[in-house]
């Protein structure tokens, strides 16, 4: 056969011209000559993390959760699902709980962070630590950590007068009962679904042990 401009050409050249040219152009944007990139710039972020101090330089893009463990080495937090959906990142800024994966660090320039290792240490547990294990508020444990910073500032929000979408009373404080923990714990999943206990454990914290 020929081509349009009357060049005899065999099938198989043809092929194998063909298969060249979708090669070239398959190839990775790594194989072209492109210039390195620049290293991002970074920025002076100072906070306080569980009472100490810490002063660092980050690159705007990075997450709170990312700076925590892996700038800070506290590991309790978990990235179950980076997506804000699980809660395992859940720590506390400035007393209220935050999912650690969807802020920027240096968005916390200045602010106070609690995280699970300020919270309690073995031989000395938060009393939110000790009745989760009393009440076997866990099963792998991965979810344990932000279960529990929750739970933490969950009963503050409740003693604020902070309502809930079953609060049946929006202008008086919630009593605690087990829709409001539900309610109020929905963004923490459990897939071990240790829920009974971590209720349990919850009530018995503030005194509302018959809540279920």
């Amino acid at each position: 056969m020929t081509d349009t401009n009357g060049i005899s050409l065999t099938r198989r050249g043809a092929l194998v011209s063909g298969a060249a040219a979708a090669s070239t152009a398959a190839l990775p944007v790594e194989a072209q000559s492109l210039p390195p990139e620049a290293p991002a710039a970074t920025v002076p972020v100072t906070f306080t993390v569980n009472g100490r101090k810490r002063e660092l330089n980050l690159d705007p893009r990075v997450t709170l959760l990312d700076v925590l463990r892996e700038h800070l080495n506290l590991t309790g937090s978990k990235k179950g699902c980076d997506h804000g959906q699980c809660g395992a990142c859940t720590v506390m800024v400035e007393g209220k709980r935050i999912n650690s994966c969807l802020t920027l660090a240096v968005m916390h320039d200045g602010d106070s962070i609690t995280t699970i290792e300020g919270l309690g240490k073995p031989g000395d547990l938060h009393p939110m630590q000790a009745a989760f294990v009393r009440h076997d508020g866990y099963q792998c444990g991965y979810c344990t950590p932000g279960q529990i910073m929750a739970a933490v500032a969950m009963l503050q929000e409740v003693k604020d007068g902070v309502p809930s979408y079953v609060s049946t009373d929006l202008n008086a404080t919630a009593a605690l009962t087990g829709a409001e923990v539900r309610e109020r714990m929905s963004g923490n999943i459990c897939r071990c679904a240790a829920y009974s206990n971590i209720v349990a454990a919850i009530g018995d914290v503030a005194g509302a042990e018959d809540v279920a």
